[in-house]
């Protein structure tokens, strides 16, 4: 980074997403999710097992029709944190290192989530057109381990 130059809070926010995903338990795929809103972190999430269950990591994957579902979702997860804490996540945006499959977008719509910050594209075309049916932003941004 050049002196006197600031990373984006968009790159603070995603790079913050990055690191939550060092958490993950599933070694498949690791996912990071940050629920932000003004500028301020509301809640976080990984993908890993069923709190206090065994993780993929220790006894080996569940897999149904070639995925992992021993795995609760890196947005899900960021979800039920903010539910388990009272956090209120109306009206807000979340940063996720992978876009959400299906699943996970209907949960980030109903949450009142408005814009979907992700990196790589994983998998769900059907996203981008209920994103823009359900008034929800969807931004691709390109995840780097430099600094900008």
């Amino acid at each position: 980074m050049n002196p006197g130059t600031r990373t984006s809070w968009e790159r603070y926010f995603m790079k913050i997403a990055q690191q939550v995903a060092t958490r993950s338990t599933c070694g498949r795929k690791h996912i990071g999710a940050v629920i932000v809103r003004d500028k301020t972190i509301l809640s976080t999430g990984y993908n890993g097992s069923i709190r206090t269950l065994a993780h993929c990591d220790d006894v080996g994957h569940m897999m149904e029709n070639g995925h992992c579902v021993r795995t609760v979702h890196a947005e899900a997860n960021a979800i039920a944190q903010a539910a388990k804490n009272g956090v209120n996540v109306n009206q807000s945006e979340i940063y996720i290192t992978a876009s959400p499959c299906w699943t996970c977008f209907k949960l980030l719509a109903n949450a009142g989530i408005v814009k979907v910050i992700f990196g790589e594209f994983y998998k769900d075309e059907r996203i981008f057109e209920a994103a823009k049916l359900a008034h929800i932003q969807l931004k691709h941004l390109e995840l780097k381990t430099e600094n900008k």
